[in-house]
């Protein structure tokens, strides 16, 4: 694969990367990580059977005394959009992203994701669920037939309810890791929560490594790709705090893909089927890969074969992990587990919510007229990826790539937090433009940030403070935080208003 045209090619060069005190920014990242770290052991998830961790007189009153609970929120609150800014100011002091910027960003990410490694989970219960998954293999059932629903102590687990009679959406990979992880913890949460995290960190790492690799590729600015991505509150609190095995199947998917873009095909295509292993999701690397391997001005006839041999490898390893493990195929049928809810902030979501309600209101059946709506977003998803994988240029295809992935995840019902952060990197990569580009992931942030802290709290239930009150205080304290930082702070308020090309050379950067 050849280098594209640069995308940030216009930003300054200079020898004084560190003139705006970058540190100041890592410092105060670290305070608001370090207050987020604090807030969770008050509001983040805590297993019932973590006896040990709930008998902490300090960790006894913030989760069960009212006042306790209030001042987890609003410290949760403060460290996440604190965090936030440090990212804005550091992105900021950074001028001409030169080679010095290199050891500052690292320095971030490390003092950004160390009191995270710490916290309890935040923003999402799926480690828990990995537990109990695990929990599922290790009794010899089929976690693509049964749900962790008949893992008797599930719920003191902590696992969601919501998803206990499900199918387990992960691939085979996954599914040995989680097993691991339980039969060497013998399913304790604490300790098994802490094996996740360094499994995470893994992902973590190899996306620190590979990203500004990817980018130099495209001749895009590599710190300046690593500080959108892995300096990223949305990646840090997604892969570190929450604990997403997300984090690794990024972080082989991007090994994979520089693999293939630096003519390994074979070694590229069995480390992204082990992405895939973690979460099928990644099979949308497998045409691009195939294109890579057959090069740049191939024929027809051999773009078809590659893709043939790229999928026969790829579903080959599959298929031999399938007859190990003995469940075959049987992820294939979970894929549509986390497709079947949806959220108000996702278009199709919406559209698919005010189509149900003028349906209802006329009498018709609303839901079937949702699943309509639903079923044209999956197949216009289906046709801009055929679309891309048909046409366009050779050295823009891990571009073509990224812009595959949005529209599987855009067009969705349900978009999480970490859909996101799967789009980031391969955008950081191929060139993320100071201008509307970037603002809309300056405002990306901010809004998947805000809408973290007020969703997932772990608020006791038999106080005065309701969930619904704590999750309008985390509300309010972040939203009042992020307008300050649109409209008041004198250093970020100019980032989401005014132009790239008015603003004094570096300013922005």
């Amino acid at each position: 694969m050849t280098a594209q045209v640069p995308a940030d090619a216009s930003q300054p060069r200079t020898d004084s990367a560190l003139a705006g005190r970058p540190n100041v920014a890592v410092v105060q990242g670290f305070v608001g990580s370090l207050l987020m770290m604090i807030g969770s052991y008050g509001v983040g998830w805590l297993s019932l059977a973590s006896v040990e961790l709930r008998r902490i007189p300090v960790i006894m009153w913030m989760r069960f005394e009212p006042a306790g609970a209030v001042v987890s929120v609003l410290i949760l609150a403060l460290g996440g959009m604190l965090l936030v800014r440090s990212w804005l100011r550091l992105g900021q002091r950074l001028h001409g992203w030169g080679p010095e910027s290199r050891p500052v960003i690292l320095r971030a990410v490390v003092a950004w994701g160390a009191p995270m490694c710490l916290a309890l989970p935040l923003f999402s219960r799926d480690v828990f669920a990995y537990i109990a998954q695990g929990q599922v293999v290790l009794s010899g059932l089929n976690p693509y037939v049964d749900g962790y629903s008949q893992i008797s102590n599930y719920l003191q687990i902590g696992a969601d309810d919501m998803w206990a009679q499900s199918p387990t959406p992960y691939g085979p990979l996954f599914l040995w890791i989680e097993a691991l992880v339980v039969g060497s913890t013998g399913g304790q949460p604490d300790f098994s929560i802490l094996l996740f995290r360094l499994i995470a960190i893994v992902g973590v790492a190899l996306c620190v490594y590979y990203v500004p690799k990817l980018a130099e590729l495209h001749g895009v600015n590599p710190n300046r790709a690593l500080w959108l991505t892995a300096a990223n509150p949305l990646f840090l609190i997604n892969f570190i705090a929450s604990i997403h095995n997300d984090a690794l199947m990024i972080g082989l998917a991007l090994w994979g893909l520089y693999l293939a873009a630096t003519q390994k095909p074979l070694r590229a295509i069995v480390i992204v089927t082990l992405s895939i292993a973690i979460k099928p999701i990644t099979l949308i690397f497998l045409p691009f890969i195939g294109l890579m391997w057959a090069g740049k001005g191939a024929s027809w006839p051999r773009k078809f074969l590659y893709w043939g041999l790229t999928a026969g490898i790829s579903f080959g390893i599959l298929w031999v992990m399938g007859m190990i493990n003995g469940f075959g195929f049987g992820w294939v049928g979970a894929l549509s587990t986390p497709g079947s809810v949806w959220i108000w902030y996702a278009p199709i979501g919406f559209l698919g919510m005010v189509v149900m309600i003028l349906a209802d209101a006329l009498g018709f059946d609303g839901q079937a007229f949702t699943d309509v709506v639903y079923l044209l977003g999956r197949i216009t998803s289906l046709a801009i990826i055929g679309w891309l994988m048909f046409t366009g240029e050779h050295s823009r295809l891990v571009r073509r790539l990224a812009l595959a992935f949005a529209a599987i995840v855009f067009l969705a019902p349900m978009i999480q937090s970490w859909y996101v952060v799967w789009l980031i990197p391969l955008f950081a990569v191929t060139g993320i433009r100071n201008d509307w580009q970037v603002k809309t992931l300056y405002f990306m942030v901010s809004f998947f940030m805000i809408y973290a802290i007020s969703d997932q709290l772990d608020i006791f239930p038999y106080f005065e403070l309701s969930l619904t009150v704590a999750r309008q205080v985390a509300a309010v304290v972040a939203l009042g935080f992020a307008s300050y930082l649109v409209f008041l702070d004198p250093k970020t308020k100019i980032l989401f208003r005014k132009r790239y090309e008015t603003l004094a050379a570096g300013e922005l950067h």
